[in-house]
């Protein structure tokens, strides 16, 4: 197969081994895979993989066409459309996932948004449901709501009936955002000033979480999912005290194939139905053939884009 590799900061594409599924993975030939700042974060060696997943292939989420099963697969077919997230690995022609996260491509999503669902719809559902507690009704901040996990967000909080605030630093960026579902678009510097807010997916880190907690309501939940803006704040708890609100954090690349298999679970049911009836959507930004990664990631770390970056497989 080819493989993006990264290694001490360079990125390049090269021939290695096609990897062999386990008694429950099957082998996908990936169509499209997404790109995210994990993949940037790793090839400068700041995020590496969980044990058993190659050091210097990146790659979260992948989508294609099922070619062979484990022996103990029941639940999935060869040439069933599938994609999922992936420990890492997925920036290649081929891949191998466990049978409890493979999702099932709609008929009408493309192949290219396909590619680019998977890690950023179920980060965002994992935060705001089972961890932020969403509710219709709520307040919802989204901080870095241009960002593919953001541009997610803002949609599954509008489905669900909360009225979404989102932040973008590009004001060229605010009008489509609020295309997607976003009540109010405004600029970091203005968080405070739009709250109080019920729950806050803070996707920025230092340059905006200062301000969020200064505008919480009462019982408020606060989950923290991105730092690229730098990870150290200062904090005073007695903010977190009289809101009576709750602080948390996670990540999903680590967690136990158990816990990737519950997120599955919850995307099917109520994320997938979003995008079959046209309620949710993936804004691919720029697309470029797996042999162009250098470019692609170029293009992932320059900015000023609204969505998805992808690498085009086949």
């Amino acid at each position: 197969m080819q493989a993006v590799v990264v290694a001490t900061g360079d990125v390049h594409v090269e021939e290695r081994p096609d990897p062999v599924p386990g008694d429950t993975e099957v082998l996908v030939a990936v169509h499209v895979a997404g790109l995210n700042g994990a993949d940037v974060l790793q090839r400068a060696g700041r995020y590496p993989p969980p044990p058993g997943v190659p050091t210097d292939i990146p790659g979260l989420e992948m989508a294609g066409e099922v070619v062979a099963t484990g022996s103990k697969v029941t639940a999935a077919a060869v040439g069933d459309r599938v994609m999922a997230v992936l420990a890492g690995a997925g920036q290649a022609t081929m891949a191998v996932v466990d049978e409890s996260h493979l999702l099932a491509v709609p008929p009408q999503m493309p192949w290219e948004e396909a590619g680019g669902f998977p890690e950023v719809f179920s980060t965002a559902y994992d935060a705001l449901f089972p961890r932020g507690h969403l509710s219709a009704g709520d307040r919802l901040l989204v901080t870095g709501a241009a960002g593919g996990v953001g541009v997610a967000a803002v949609q599954l909080g509008a489905a669900a009936g909360a009225r979404v605030v989102a932040s973008v630093r590009d004001p060229g960026r605010r009008e489509e955002v609020a295309a997607l579902g976003a009540h109010e678009v405004i600029g970091t510097e203005d968080i405070e000033d739009h709250g109080p807010y019920d729950v806050v997916l803070e996707l920025v880190g230092a340059a905006s979480l200062p301000r969020a907690l200064g505008a919480l309501a009462l019982e408020a939940r606060v989950v923290v999912i991105g730092v690229g803006s730098g990870s150290r704040v200062e904090l005073d708890i007695r903010t977190l005290m009289g809101a009576r609100a709750t602080l948390g954090a996670a990540t999903l690349r680590a967690r136990s194939r158990t816990e990737k298999a519950v997120v599955a679970a919850g995307v099917r049911a109520h994320v997938l139905p979003l995008v079959a009836d046209g309620r949710v959507r993936v804004p691919v930004c720029d697309r470029f053939p797996l042999v162009d990664a250098p470019a692609a990631y170029e293009r992932f770390t320059s900015g000023n884009k609204l969505g998805k970056v992808v690498l085009v497989a086949r």
